[in-house]
C-alpha cells in the first residue's frame, strides 16, 4: 500500500506524522518549514530526506513544475507554460492526479507529469473544485 501525505496546510503537528507516509508532497515553503532548508539547498535537502526517511518526497514549484527525490534518485517534471488566473486549487489537483495515476499503475515520473499538467490547467479557471480539469483536457495538453 502506498500512502500519500500532502503537507498543506502545514500545521504544528505535520512534522510528527510525515514519517508515516510513503510519499510526502510539499510546496517549497512547506518543505522549508519541514526541513529548515531553503531553495538554495532544495535538491540536496530533498535527497538527504529521501535517503534518511526512506521515503519519496515531492516538492511542487508552481510554474517550475515539481521535483521528486526517492531513496534511489531524483528527477524534475515541467509545468505547462500558462498565464495563471487562479492558483488556489493547483496543489490539490496535483495531489489528486498523482494518486489517480499511481492507482492506475503509472510509474512515479509519468504520474507526476500528468499531475503537473493537471495542476497547470487548474490555474486557468477561477475557484478550486470547478477548476480541476477533466482527464481528456490533461491528455490533450500532454500531446
Amino acid at each position: 500500500m502506498i500512502s500519500i501525505l500532502n503537507t498543506a496546510p502545514f500545521l504544528p503537528t505535520t512534522a510528527a506524522i510525515v514519517e508515516k507516509a510513503s510519499i510526502v508532497i510539499a510546496n517549497e515553503t512547506e518543505f522549508a518549514l519541514l526541513t529548515g532548508a531553503g531553495l538554495d539547498r532544495l535538491d540536496a535537502a530533498m535527497a538527504d530526506w529521501a535517503r534518511a526517511q526512506n521515503q519519496t518526497v515531492i516538492v511542487t514549484l508552481g510554474g517550475d513544475g515539481a521535483r521528486a527525490a526517492t531513496p534511489g534518485g531524483s528527477f524534475t517534471v515541467p509545468a505547462l507554460t500558462i498565464e495563471p488566473l487562479d492558483t488556489v486549487g493547483a496543489g490539490d489537483t496535483f495531489c489528486g492526479y498523482l494518486a489517480a495515476g499511481l492507482d492506475r499503475g503509472l510509474e512515479l515520473e509519468a504520474a507526476m507529469r500528468r499531475a503537473a499538467a493537471a495542476a497547470s490547467l487548474a490555474c486557468l479557471k477561477p475557484g478550486a473544485q470547478p477548476a480541476i480539469p477533466y482527464v481528456r483536457e490533461v491528455e490533450a495538453a500532454l500531446v
